[in-house]
């Protein structure tokens, strides 16, 4: 029998090309995604000086670009017809207009004044939207290096024996955690998104990531911190909270909702030979390269999902997140929520264990709300509410309506229970972390 050419072209070994395929675009999308340089004496990964220069050069236009696409992602719904799917797609296409109201007056000052307070639509607009909706297209464009060309599944072969135990996720995974981490969440989401459409994770999976590890960035942390007065603890905090992060992820996949989400995909990840685990990768990784398609069209393509995306979280940000803004500062209903975490920070003793739970509930609308409530607390409280506010992941003004832009099977009544069991896990063990910190203190 005839050997086959690809029988052929293994023996030979691969092409010089395909080696450069593989290589060359990835370690790009890696430098730009996750090493960071200085430049102008800010310490950051070069996506980011990206975004701080084209918002320098856009100067005040920056305010018309978002307005420009919150607009265009007002009208994408009623143009492509996609307002009349469901319920919650008509919810939020009215949202989507009533953002566009919303970022008319964060920009030219209109409307009451109680909305112009520093915490409300400048807040939003200027520390919110811009930065994601330049961060988001910026992203995408060299998001084509990082995830079309083998690093995603050489990576993924290789950490295979911890991602799939621990949190019941793909190797492959792990670039999603790590871009979220150091990135972005949004564009966490953009690479999940592209992966779930590709049928390499499965409903459960993109689930599992999108709730779990698409926490924001670690340079806004540094914002929580800073606000909470925890720079000089920043590296106890950074690590502990990225440990409770992902030790709380790992509990949540476990029970309903995501437990019970399908777990069937198209296009899985191979599994590694006893003993072969880096010849499966490189092999793997080497096959992606090979069949991977032309740098212009993998960036257009991305490019274009990029867009889309901005143009669908943006006009959510602005009326989602106004309104919980104004929920939290002027109605007790997270006040009342708060009491459903209150057993959870209780059982510990502390002091300011309501304060802290109420705090804690806000973060549903807005992840700033509770180092902004517990600005004036002690230092375990101070240190429990900027950990929650990283771990819950999930919140009102930016993440869930991102996740609800993608193609991922999660409805808003799903991810309200997630966000809840993230919390409440999170305030288990974030106070005591809180004493931990405050011991080494004292």
């Amino acid at each position: 029998m005839a050997n086959s050419p690809s029988d052929a072209s293994r023996r030979r070994g691969p092409s010089a090309t395909t080696v450069f395929k593989l290589f060359v675009p990835s370690l790009v999308g890696v430098l730009i995604f996750f090493v960071p340089i200085t430049l102008g004496g800010k310490t950051t990964i070069p996506l980011d000086h990206m975004v701080t220069a084209a918002r320098s050069l856009l100067g005040e236009g920056s305010g018309f670009y978002a307005l420009a696409l919150i607009v265009a992602g007002a009208l994408y719904p009623l143009v492509r017809g996609t307002w009349r799917r469901s319920l919650t797609e008509r919810v939020f296409s009215v949202l989507k207009l009533a953002g566009v109201a919303a970022a008319v007056m964060a920009l030219t000052g209109w409307g009451p004044a109680f909305l112009h307070e520093p915490d409300m639509l400048p807040f939003l607009f200027d520390k919110l939207v811009i930065p994601v909706g330049l961060i988001v297209p910026i992203g995408a464009i060299f998001l084509a290096l990082l995830i079309s060309f083998g690093l995603l599944e050489l990576i993924g072969v290789l950490v295979q024996p911890v991602m799939r135990p621990v949190w019941r996720t793909p190797g492959r995974s792990a670039i999603d955690a790590v871009a979220s981490f150091v990135g972005s969440y949004s564009i966490g989401l953009l690479i999940t998104n592209r992966v779930y459409q590709a049928g390499q994770y499965s409903a459960r999976e993109a689930a599992i990531i999108a709730t779990g590890f698409s926490t924001v960035s670690a340079t806004f942390m540094i914002i929580v911190a800073k606000t909470l007065e925890l720079m000089a603890f920043w590296n106890l905090y950074f690590w502990l909270t990225l440990v409770i992060t992902f030790v709380v992820t790992a509990i949540t996949v476990r029970i309903p909702p995501l437990s019970s989400m399908d777990d069937s995909k198209r296009d899985g990840e191979p599994e590694a030979v006893p003993g072969r685990r880096l010849a499966t990768a490189w092999r793997t990784g080497l096959e992606v390269a090979e069949r991977a398609p032309s740098l212009p069209s993998s960036v257009a393509l991305n490019f274009r999902e990029g867009l889309l995306m901005a143009i669908s979280i943006l006009p959510s940000i602005m009326s989602v997140g106004l309104a919980g803004l104004l929920l939290a500062k002027y109605t007790p209903l997270f006040e009342w929520l708060g009491w459903a975490f209150y057993p959870f920070v209780a059982v510990w003793g502390l002091d300011e264990a309501a304060a802290l739970a109420q705090a804690s509930a806000a973060g549903l609308a807005e992840m700033f709300l509770p180092a902004l409530l517990m600005g004036d607390a002690g230092l375990a409280a101070r240190f429990a509410a900027g950990v929650v506010s990283v771990s819950a992941v999930l919140f009102f003004s930016a993440s869930i309506p991102c996740i609800l832009s993608t193609s991922i099977p999660l409805s808003v009544g799903r991810i309200v229970v997630v966000w809840f069991l993230r919390v409440a896990l999170s305030l288990l063990l974030a106070v005591p972390a809180g004493y931990l910190v405050q011991a080494l203190a004292g």
